[in-house]
């Protein structure tokens, strides 16, 4: 995962905005922060925008338009996320919905580079609610720490 840091200044018309449209249509966005600000008599937004590039802008090989976690996570974080993968399967199984129903690909490589994976870090990542914690978070919560006891 990359950050790219944008600043667009309120007063001026200027490219920053097409700048910043562009470049999210043409990568895969996990997390926006935005922060609004006054320096010097002038208004600006700056946005920190976390990504995964799109294959064209990087050299991460990507197969059936799918991402290649191992090479973008760390050796720590990939092991995370193949055992967080295979307890939202049964997860998955058990209600019967959809892998991504659960977690998708993107949150689970964001659960699994957390440094404690418990349940106020993962209400922390975006795109995971109350509900979607109640039903699924505190279950693989609890299964990801019985399995790390073994």
């Amino acid at each position: 995962m990359q950050i790219k840091v944008f600043t667009i200044s309120c007063s001026e018309k200027n490219e920053a905005n097409e700048e910043l449209n562009r470049f999210l249509r043409a990568n895969k966005v996990v997390n926006i922060e935005k922060q609004f600000y006054i320096l010097n008599n002038d208004a600006y937004w700056s946005f920190c925008v976390s990504y995964l590039p799109s294959q064209s802008s990087s050299s991460q090989e990507k197969k059936d338009n799918k991402v290649d976690y191992k090479s973008i996570l760390d050796e720590r974080s990939f092991a995370n996320f193949t055992q967080l993968r295979s307890l939202r399967k049964m997860l998955s199984e058990q209600d019967d919905v959809p892998a991504y129903a659960v977690f998708t690909d993107v949150e689970l490589s964001l659960i699994s580079q957390l440094e404690e994976i418990n349940e106020s870090n993962i209400m922390k990542i975006q795109g995971i609610g109350e509900k979607r914690m109640e039903r699924y978070g505190k279950k693989i919560c609890e299964m990801y720490a019985n399995l790390n006891k073994q």
